[in-house]
């Protein structure tokens, strides 16, 4: 009755603990709130013993700054030769949890090794925050309460449940858990127990981090049987502004436009035409399943890496660099951002990163000067603007 009762307090999105202010009313609001949704006094008491705010959780929260790389730059950082044979060597040693994953879930093997590779390094690393404390102090921060007070909830049911010791569980410093870092409320909803041990322990558990990775991209849309990513060569003649992921035409047309498949055929799916460094560096159609994996990461470079890792771990070619226009400088980003926001365009925070938001702004403007409108930033539109 406890699980359903809180299972259900989970899915609202009313907040009834205040954001910011002082800290230990935060902790009694956070503690009534659960007492409200049926949880134990046992687990409440064992959850919050020992609570504290953490300073490093919000310095790491505002500083992401490796999102600022450029997809050439970020793979290359991420991609080694012996990442990609660590890799082989464990799809070979939990094949049959990878065999699982794909017959039960409907998961490539591909995708699943690549976010246990770039999360944890398939496990080697999994974070040095106390889980508790992190899902707290972003609770408690006014930038994202209502994503991080559910967590909260749903890490003290874990605790009831013996699948997490506030006092010594420890993770990224987003709250997230285990190989394949997934968030308490994830883990609660769509954690499955893979080694049959009656636990959910994804610190420790590769059948029950890969399996429970592959239930959650399954919830979120994965389609079984699917490619999500696959390189491309481009003609010159291309119209640059059908490009970017908010435009998606068959892979039949894409080809009657002159757009040829590295390697293989395409897939009879509809598909956006990516050039995560524009019309002169490596080029990818992108199918459905694509789009799914930004509920993993909202990373537009990062989320292309993995995807690209994940057909590199499935025996494809590494991808034709191509020779891109520089990359601007975070502070010229930064004025370019601004310049686009006094035009009239959402740019999202204005933090010098090239979103997805910006993206599409730098689009409409390529356009609007007669410029290529491929949505890579350069010197030269910075200039015109």
């Amino acid at each position: 009755m406890r699980a359903a009762l809180l299972a259900l307090f989970l899915a609202q999105p009313a907040l009834a603990a205040p954001c910011g202010g002082d800290w230990g009313g935060f902790l009694r609001a956070m503690t009534d709130e659960a007492r409200a949704a049926g949880a134990s006094d046992a687990a409440i008491a064992a959850f919050f013993d020992g609570a504290r705010a953490d300073s490093k959780v919000l310095k790491a929260d505002r500083g992401q700054g490796v999102f600022r790389k450029t997809f050439l730059d970020f793979s290359k950082s991420l991609i080694s030769k012996s990442r990609l044979q660590t890799g082989a060597a464990k799809s070979a040693e939990w094949d049959a949890i990878f065999a699982r994953a794909e017959s039960e879930f409907g998961v490539s093997r591909g995708i699943l090794l690549a976010f246990w590779a770039f999360e944890t390094d398939f496990g080697a690393v999994q974070g040095d925050f106390n889980t508790r404390n992190a899902l707290l102090t972003l609770a408690h921060d006014c930038r994202r309460p209502e994503m991080f007070q559910p967590q909260v909830l749903a890490a003290i049911l874990l605790t009831e449940k013996h699948d997490f010791d506030p006092a010594t569980t420890t993770g990224a410093w987003a709250g997230e858990i285990g190989m394949v870092q997934m968030l308490p409320k994830d883990i609660l909803e769509k954690g499955v127990d893979g080694d049959g041990d009656g636990l959910i322990t994804l610190k420790t558990s590769a059948p029950d981090a890969l399996l429970s990775g592959a239930n959650l991209l399954r919830h979120h849309g994965w389609r079984a049987g699917e490619p999500w990513l696959q390189e491309v060569t481009l003609p010159e003649t291309l119209d640059w502004s059908l490009t970017g992921l908010q435009t998606e035409r068959p892979a039949a047309d894409w080809a009657a436009l002159g757009v040829a498949p590295r390697e293989g055929t395409f897939a009879d799916l509809p598909a956006s035409l990516l050039l995560p460094q524009g019309r002169k560096g490596p080029a990818f159609l992108a199918y459905p399943n694509f789009k799914v994996l930004f509920e993993w990461n909202k990373s537009f470079v990062y989320v292309t890496t993995a995807a690209y890792f994940a057909t590199r771990l499935q025996g494809a070619a590494p991808y034709a660099a191509g020779n891109p226009d520089p990359a601007l400088s975070p502070e010229e980003m930064t004025a370019l951002q601004q310049a686009l926001a006094a035009r009239g365009h959402d740019v999202g925070k204005i933090d010098g990163i090239l979103g997805a938001a910006t993206r599409a702004a730098v689009q409409a403007e390529q356009s609007r000067l007669g410029l290529p409108a491929d949505g890579w930033p350069t010197v030269e539109l910075l200039n015109a603007l």
